[in-house]
């Protein structure tokens, strides 16, 4: 099918200029809200995001944060347009919530900040941001666990609400929401600069709207809308016409073994793309929910990163793409159901839409899967040399899936999840802990003409005890799969005490685990499934592996045979 001419817009150079702008300004709001924070999960990983919408709630611009994140920011701006209608929000006023069911959000610990920007007497756009707070209460320290069997475990839940009233903060509400954390002051404090960040974004779009008139702000806007929605149409016409399916699953409902089914179906029909997940299992017992606003974005991230990696994220990507999940299925579960550990479901989602659209691209665009998940391990105790408590949430990389055109990166955030790692000397030294070992796991990687990538180790311990560990994570039973003759990447493993003669396997579900003095976890992350043909291996690729520490000599023997390990450590 023939290519489709995009509407007229406005001087090239000017829309490029106009983007970049946009895009500064959300960078600029992450930038203040990370350097100003007080928490380590957004001072130091980062994990938070921000974005710019419409008044009538269309996303301008997200900043290169976290994808899963989108589903949280276009979730609450909706439901902050449902509660108030433009006309009755005033300036000044400033929102915030949370509740997947009751506030567009993804998980109870994700609190999302929603600033109105006025210009020329009315709303014009508003700024956003979404910080992961590592507690909000519930039965567990970090308020997740893949064990609960519905939200009301997961901690304090909030519906569009007033953080703000013409500019008064509404200390009332800051503490009640403090008051259901177990790191009150974290919580009083990143609540406080998530809303100056949106401020600073408030008042850069402000000045943009003065220099270049509001109205041609808004023009400029739905010139971009047109053009992204557009291009994103000229790429689908690109695909085969049809449907494609393929099938992932998470090991553990949360509550046992029981593992559940994700199917996903993608449909191509000339410029238009239906995705579908009929064949899909029920809603877990346990956390593994995913509402439709991450399910959106779990969506949109593949359709951004296999069709155009460059497209600008904004609502003009959304017009061309239908989602639909059957209800009462893992996703699209009926509430009160738990959500808390909804990454992990999310990564796994991507899995299936990746082999659905492989099916429908050209093969240099395949990829094999990765780790797949987003492992968290939460720590809660003692600050080192004081009463006050902490909760210390860490999400670990792992092996990401080797593609057509090269190996899978090492040791990495993959999908929808892009948090940084808390450095050891800030953990050590802010924290009761230590950690023992972070490094690559050695023969995590799966093989083929491209590898995969490696695995992470984290091993922590407590040095004094008194410290309560939970965990979430999958991939313990089955590596990521490789493709096109690949071999498997290695699955995860849990380990206490690891290396003593005490040493335990763990359920990677475990909650509420007490660490005695000196005992330590470990975790060992999956690896990234190879692709091609092992015997396609490159050896003196090969031989590097082997010579760096990536691959044993036994191991690297299994998978590419004894004489071709020989012939890559003679290349040397």
């Amino acid at each position: 099918m023939a290519q489709k001419h995009m509407p007229a817009l406005s001087d090239p150079i000017e829309m490029e200029v106009f983007t970049n702008r946009l895009l500064a300004v959300a960078d600029e709001i992450g930038t203040s809200m990370i350097r100003a924070s007080f928490s380590s999960n957004i001072k130091e990983r980062k994990d938070c995001s921000v974005a710019l919408f419409a008044a009538d709630g269309r996303l301008i611009a997200q900043a290169s944060h976290i994808p899963l994140h989108l589903g949280s920011l276009t979730g609450a701006v909706a439901k902050v347009l449902e509660t108030y209608s433009v006309e009755k929000i005033k300036d000044g006023d400033v929102f915030i919530c949370s509740d997947p069911y009751a506030a567009g959000g993804t998980h109870t610990p994700d609190i999302s900040v929603v600033t109105p920007v006025f210009a020329d007497g009315r709303v014009r756009y508003f700024t956003a941001n979404v910080g992961h707070h590592s507690d909000v209460g519930g039965t567990v320290p970090g308020s997740i666990h893949g064990g609960a069997t519905s939200i009301f475990e997961e901690g304090l839940r909030l519906p569009v609400l007033k953080l703000f009233r013409e500019g008064e903060l509404d200390e009332d509400l800051l503490g009640l929401i403090a008051l259901n954390s177990r790191s009150p002051d974290e919580r009083w404090l990143d609540i406080k600069v998530q809303a100056a960040a949106n401020e600073r974004g408030a008042r850069l779009m402000r000045e943009l709207a003065d220099t270049q008139g509001a109205d041609k702000v808004d023009a400029l806007i739905e010139d971009l809308f047109n053009y992204t929605s557009q291009r994103l149409r000229n790429r689908i016409t690109e695909m085969k016409d049809g449907t494609a399916s393929f099938v992932s699953k998470i090991e553990s409902d949360g509550v046992g073994d029981a593992e559940v089914r994700i199917q996903a179906n993608v449909t191509v029909k000339g410029d238009r793309l239906s995705v579908d997940f009929e064949g899909t299992g029920p809603q877990a017992r346990g956390a593994l929910n995913v509402v439709a606003s991450a399910l959106n974005a779990s969506v949109y991230y593949v359709v951004k990163t296999l069709l155009d990696p460059y497209l600008l994220p904004n609502s003009g990507m959304f017009d061309g793409i239908e989602i639909s999940a059957p209800e009462g299925s893992l996703l699209n579960p009926r509430p009160p159901a738990a959500t808390g550990a909804r990454s992990i479901t999310c990564n796994k989602v991507v899995r299936a839409l990746i082999g659905a659209f492989s099916q429908l691209l050209p093969e240099e665009r395949a990829q094999a899967a990765g780790q797949d998940i987003v492992p968290v391990m939460v720590f809660s105790g003692k600050l080192r040399g004081r009463d006050e408590g902490y909760v210390y949430v860490e999400s670990i990389g792992g092996g990401a899936g080797a593609r057509a055109l090269g190996n899978g990166m090492d040791g990495i955030h993959v999908h929808v999840t892009n948090s940084s790692n808390l450095p050891i000397e800030p953990l050590e030294i802010e924290y009761d802990l230590l950690v023992d070992e972070y490094a690559l796991v050695e023969d995590s990687s799966g093989g083929g003409r491209y590898r995969g990538g490696m695995g992470i180790a984290r091993q922590i311990s407590a040095p004094n005890g008194g410290v309560t560990f939970t965990v979430r994570s999958d991939g313990h039973r089955e590596g990521a799969p490789g493709v096109n003759g690949g071999t498997d990447g290695r699955e995860a493993h849990l380990l206490k005490n690891a290396g003593t003669n005490s040493v335990e396997e763990l359920s990677p579900m475990v909650a509420n685990l007490v660490l005695g003095r000196g005992e330590s976890v470990r975790l060992e992350t999956p690896g990234g499934g190879g692709f091609g043909n092992p015997s396609e291996r490159d050896v003196s690729e090969l031989g590097r592996d082997i010579r760096d520490g990536r691959l044993s000599k036994t191991y690297a023997e299994k998978i590419y045979g004894v004489s071709k390990v020989a012939e890559a450590m003679h290349s040397l």
